[in-house]
């Protein structure tokens, strides 16, 4: 999720104490400041406040900590000192790619090192025969497909901050993107990565032959938030450029009618590239700042974008026109070339930004639901808007479910924030209440911990625990992130602690 502007901590757990004074603190600071120097250039060393204040939060600024330092490594080697220092002297440690996140995920600790990654930023290896490409987590998820579009290839998934997040942050959060729903997420297109644990190991997680012996490792770290190890490297899959891909555009009067025809679509059999759903106040806000051409008095709009050989694609657009005609479908409009292609996707891509022109502030949900129970959602959603006095825009991944419904607030406003995030954990116990999920492709963080007991019972948060000690036994890595406590979850009122007892001994303090 995301806020423009404001400042709030949503739980009292999330305020990470001073455990001695400020002048205890200074001390602290400076002498972990000079320890780090011993193997570390000065520069590479963030210690001000004044220059530490950018890193304060990522993308979801709600919520905010100044951490104790920030370091900026430039080899793969300082990484592993990094951590080894880290470890050996308990403290807590966060690692941070461009800040796009929207979930609190790389909110630092105030006790703890930022570990910026942003200075890895090469790309090693392109190998255009084989279709992978080996690079540096600080890679911007763009620069990949610029590099390989020469050679006719590009890296598949595309969140819409894809000029900006780098792939060591996709790794992470295991982002999708407008095309996921053919092509995969991340973990789909990532065939190996090179961790640093804790202990300041390199190991290699995967392999870049399609068979890995062994438990599948690579998707437990795929997603895991920079709680199990830091990736320092990526080989990622390298997919052919489409030799042809035509843009449907099908605007609806009613937005159940346009969730109907989402099902329906795929249940024909067609599997578009991407399949994306707006609603009134979104195609207003992105046609006002794209100028793109959409309708204006469209209750809700579907992008339908099907590629592959002309044949094909041709029977697939034929398909989408059927279904969206049967649906209702107020008018079907056919992009006639690639720029017109390119200029209507611009719409959606900058509907985010386009949105924060209609409020002071707005808050970016993300939860999944099966496809059969889109309209229903929807509804459910437009009655909650009524409920709390909050408008919302809805812009999301409608072919796989992954909802972003937008809350327009104003955090001037006495109690106004405290509303929406109350809104917004109805929305996420919503997703899991029909069958779907708390998070699609934004992560847990520090945002949806609490909503995490309403998905999990006492087993599994107990086996994520499990997981976690196994790589970090003291829990110094991106501490009081994604997986709740269970003590936490009796707290939040979703889940029954028996006799008070820990998910796991020793682990409360994860």
């Amino acid at each position: 999720m995301y806020v423009t502007q404001g400042y709030h901590v949503r739980n009292a757990f999330l305020r990470q104490p001073m455990n001695s004074s400020a002048a205890d603190y200074s001390v602290r600071k400076h002498h972990y400041a000079s320890e780090l120097a011993t193997f570390l250039p000065r520069e590479a060393i963030i210690d001000s406040p004044e220059e530490l204040a950018p890193y304060e939060s990522d993308a979801l600024t709600v919520y905010r900590s100044l951490p104790l330092l920030a370091v900026l490594p430039e080899t793969v080697e300082q990484v592993q000192r990094i951590m080894r220092w880290c470890r050996d002297n308990r403290v807590p440690v966060v690692a941070r790619g461009a800040g796009t996140g929207l979930s609190g995920g790389a909110l630092p600790h105030r006790d703890g090192i930022l570990l910026v990654l942003t200075r890895l930023n090469r790309i090693l290896d392109l190998d255009p025969e084989r279709g992978i490409a080996r690079v540096q987590p600080g890679v911007a998820n763009l620069a990949i497909s610029e590099a390989a579009q020469p050679f006719g290839l590009y890296y598949a998934p595309d969140p819409s901050s894809q000029v900006a997040c780098t792939i060591g942050g996709n790794v992470a959060e295991n982002s999708g993107g407008v095309h996921c729903l053919k092509y995969g997420l991340t973990v789909h297109n990532v065939l190996e990565i090179k961790v640093v644990t804790i202990d300041g190991d390199l190991i290699t997680i995967g392999s870049q032959s399609l068979e890995t012996p062994g438990y599948d490792l690579l998707a437990l770290l795929i997603g895991s938030e920079g709680m199990l190890a830091v990736t320092v490297e990526i080989t990622v899959r390298l997919l052919p450029l489409p030799e042809t891909a035509r843009l449907v555009v099908a605007s609806f009067a009613a937005i159940r009618d346009a969730g109907n025809a989402v099902s329906r679509l795929i249940a024909r059999g067609v599997i578009p590239a991407g399949l994306e759903l707006m609603d009134r106040r979104a195609i207003e806000a992105a046609e006002a700042y794209a100028r793109c051409g959409y309708p204006l008095d469209a209750e809700a709009l579907l992008l339908c974008e099907v590629d592959g050989c002309p044949e094909d694609v041709e029977r697939q657009i034929a398909l989408a026109r059927e279904v969206f005609t049967g649906c209702g479908a107020a008018e079907i409009r056919i992009a006639c070339d690639e720029s017109e292609r390119l200029l209507l996707w611009k719409g959606r891509k900058s509907a985010f930004p386009a949105v924060g022109r209609l409020a002071p502030d707005y808050y970016c949900m993300d939860g999944t639901i099966p496809r059969r129970r889109l309209a229903e959602v929807l509804e459910r959603i437009s009655g909650f808007s009524v409920e709390y006095g909050l408008p919302v825009a809805n812009v999301f991944h409608a072919g796989d479910g992954n909802l972003h419904p937008l809350i327009l607030f104003d955090a001037n406003n006495p109690g106004e924030l405290e509303r929406t995030l109350e809104m917004g954990s109805r929305i996420l116990r919503l997703c899991v209440e029909v069958g779907g999920t708390i998070t699609g492709e934004h992560g847990v963080g520090v945002e949806k911990i609490n909503d995490m007991c309403a998905q999990f019972n006492a087993a599994e948060l107990r086996q994520f625990h499990a997981l976690k000690a196994a790589f970090d036994p003291d829990g110094l890595m991106n501490p009081g992130k994604a997986v709740p406590t269970l003590e936490r979850c009796a707290e939040f009122g979703a889940m029954h602690v028996h006799g008070n007892e820990a998910p796991h001994p020793g682990l409360e303090r994860f």
